[in-house]
């Protein structure tokens, strides 16, 4: 039996949103718990106070959130580490995995493996959102890769582009999949689809396509009257101004657009198999993305889906057999790949089929626990 300890506050938590890595942790560690390892998921709380639960087995720590100016990453980092030796002492870690920017400043302790896992980090998403590499992220980053023991990608796509700033080949270890749970995404036995219903979900930001969907829906409605476009997902706020991005999108509304474009706000994992189950089209066109759960979530629930063809789109999706792949910057490319869908629904329902049979072949949890029950094995 292996110890895992999983680095992460974003592991899915009641009454609070979360991304796709808190989805991944919380799948790949309750499959773990099942195969017979100790998973363990230490993170920083939503709020300053000490929260301990146990997870379908797995045992999630949130350590209180400190807010001091120019010292809380020296504070946290210091709790996770005294976290992490006390769970040591108790029962001996093998592995401890986070991402990106994790191992920074956090003190190594001996005969534990540092794994790495390439979800998207500081200089991954700096080309999609235009920006200058931030000086101190920077230096965090490339500190945290020369200190980690091993690496390993969620996508090709993912490696490639983080290689091109960052030097860790040597440590590379393969590319393993995002996994699914396929038991939580099923139809039922009669869905209900509602006609034109167009569904995102994901956070309200620049670099998921948000701004360039909303642009798509007066083309998709000239074509098919019926479509409305409903987003689920938490607001993302502007570094520099704190303002919402959710309200500047806004403005790209066409008013005659207002009442066919609906902002639902978070919504929980758990109601997410019920709002796929309704929508006709499932559009996720991301200007940038490591892999892309929000994608085979849908495609398990045989959904016709539009997916970005940058980054790792078309690792997921193949176009015009498992789904369709658009250019996220193009709101014609996007409408007209909706269009297709809706102008013929017996050809969607056989797409959605073939997505559904490659996921459950791809990318299921079983097939992906494996592997990285595989990964983990070979670095002790």
């Amino acid at each position: 039996m292996m110890h895992i300890v999983f680095l992460t506050s974003e592991y899915p938590k009641l009454g609070n949103s979360h991304g796709g890595i808190g989805t991944f942790v919380q799948t790949l560690s309750r499959w773990m718990v099942n195969a017979g390892h100790h998973v363990s998921v230490v993170g920083i709380n939503y709020d300053s106070e000490y929260y301990q639960e146990i997870d379908n087995g797995v045992h999630v720590y949130r350590l209180p959130r400190k807010r001091l100016k120019g010292l809380t990453w020296f504070l946290h980092n210091r709790a996770i580490h005294n976290k992490l030796s006390a769970l040591n002492k108790t029962n001996p870690i093998d592995i401890i995995e986070g991402s990106e920017l994790s191992f920074a400043f956090l003190p190594r302790i001996s005969k534990i493996v540092y794994l790495i896992r390439l979800h998207g980090g500081h200089h991954f998403f700096a080309e999609s959102e235009n920006r200058g590499i931030n000086y101190w992220k920077g230096i965090q980053e490339r500190r945290s890769f020369r200190r980690a023991d091993a690496v390993v990608g969620v996508s090709k796509y993912a490696v490639v582009q983080t290689s091109k700033y960052l030097s860790f080949l040597e440590k590379l270890k393969g590319i393993i999949s995002c996994p699914l749970d396929i038991s939580k995404f099923q139809t039922s036995a009669s869905p209900k689809i509602n006609k034109g219903r167009i569904f995102f979900v994901g956070t309200i930001c620049e670099k998921k396509g948000i701004k360039e969907l909303i642009q798509a829906i007066p083309i998709v409605k000239s074509a098919f009257p019926e479509a409305s476009l409903h987003i689920a997902g938490r607001d993302w706020v502007f570094p520099e101004t704190g303002n919402s991005y959710m309200q500047y999108v806004k403005q790209f509304i066409d008013p005659a657009m207002e009442d066919s474009i609906h902002f639902m706000g978070p919504i929980s994992n758990i109601e997410i198999p019920n709002l796929l189950e309704i929508a006709e089209v499932c559009c996720y066109p991301s200007h940038m993305e490591t892999f892309g759960i929000v994608a085979i979530e849908a495609m398990a629930m045989g959904k016709p889906v539009v997916f970005t063809k940058l980054g790792p789109g078309p690792e997921i999706i193949e176009h015009g057999e498992t789904g369709f792949l658009c250019n996220p910057l193009d709101p014609k490319d996007i409408a007209t790949q909706i269009i297709s869908i809706m102008s013929n629904t017996e050809n969607a329902k056989k797409i959605g089929e073939k997505a559904k049979e490659s996921v459950i072949t791809r990318f299921s949890i079983d097939e992906i626990g494996a592997q990285n029950i595989g990964l983990y094995e070979s670095l002790l």
